[in-house]
């Protein structure tokens, strides 16, 4: 296999793990998203330090672009940990990926770029299949409802984020300069909110503590580093891959770790909303 496309899909698996640590975390939703990136942040400054290709091509020019990014992904982060104690880790992953949908509604809206008809007929593919996602939430569970909505709102967020990153790249910032500091930033930003709602901060045992740090190295530093490396040296059509292979691998891992079942009708809603990314992101490029 092509290291590339493996250091792909294990990246996807990596983070396709995060909902799970967040599901059994003993830490608040948003205790946890603090803990997320609190804890990967030494990881990857010594990463960025370590690596003098990376400091020779950071680009610091836009600190306020930085700080819109990195904002951003708190309040993703925020969001989509909640949702996934409202709802199925397998509606929560889902929905959230709509992200890339939003974002080429956005340049619709906002710069006038007219969308084709392969982004359309995945829009309304994504919409059926999330008709049928969130029947089966509220069929099944009395917070389901609310979960997919923060997801969706999760969603939203994360495309500002996309948008503000893509700006940022444009612009000659390199892959490890912006997570070192979009990392430090969004922890700063979550630290206050995480005690005003009042969450447990702190894990309650070791083994507690270890799904903070699983979730902090594995997932969000490793998945995302493995990620970034895969696409530098990938055609940009490969990260449809990671995207699609994200929420399904999050439902795998849900059905054999947590026993979190998956229903019929959840199944083919999945089916349909990975079809309409899939669809969508073709008839964006």
């Amino acid at each position: 296999m092509n290291p590339a496309l493996g250091a792909l899909l294990a990246g996807a698996a990596f983070i396709a793990l995060s909902p799970i640590f967040v599901r059994v975390s003993e830490a608040g939703p948003t205790a946890t998203a603090f803990w997320r990136v609190a804890l990967a942040v030494p990881a990857l400054w010594a990463l960025y330090w370590i690596k003098p290709r990376a400091r020779s091509r950071r680009y610091s020019g836009n600190w306020l672009l930085l700080a819109v990014a990195a904002m951003a992904f708190a309040a993703d982060l925020a969001f989509w940990h909640t949702s996934i104690q409202l709802t199925s880790v397998a509606n929560s992953t889902l929905l959230a990926n709509l992200a890339s949908i939003f974002v080429t509604l956005a340049a619709w809206i906002f710069l006038r770029q007219r969308p084709t008809r392969i982004f359309l007929t995945g829009l309304a593919a994504a919409l059926a299949g999330v008709t049928l996602l969130v029947r089966t939430s509220v069929e099944f569970s009395p917070t389901g409802l609310a979960g997919d909505a923060l997801a969706v709102v999760t969603a939203m967020f994360y495309a500002g984020y996309l948008l503000a990153v893509k700006g940022l790249r444009d612009r000659g910032e390199a892959t490890l300069h912006l997570m070192a500091v979009t990392t430090t930033i969004s922890a700063i930003v979550l630290f206050p909110i995480a005690l005003a709602t009042g969450e447990p901060m702190l894990a309650q045992s070791a083994s507690g503590w270890w799904i903070l740090v699983g979730l902090a190295l594995l997932s969000h530093a490793t998945g995302q580093g493995l990620i970034a490396y895969a696409l530098a040296h990938l055609p940009a059509a490969f990260s449809s891959v990671s995207l699609l292979f994200q929420p399904v691998m999050a439902a795998l891992f849900a059905w054999l770790l947590l026993a979190e079942p998956l229903v019929p009708t959840q199944v083919a809603g999945g089916l349909v909303v990975l079809l309409g990314i899939y669809l969508a992101r073709r008839g964006s490029r």
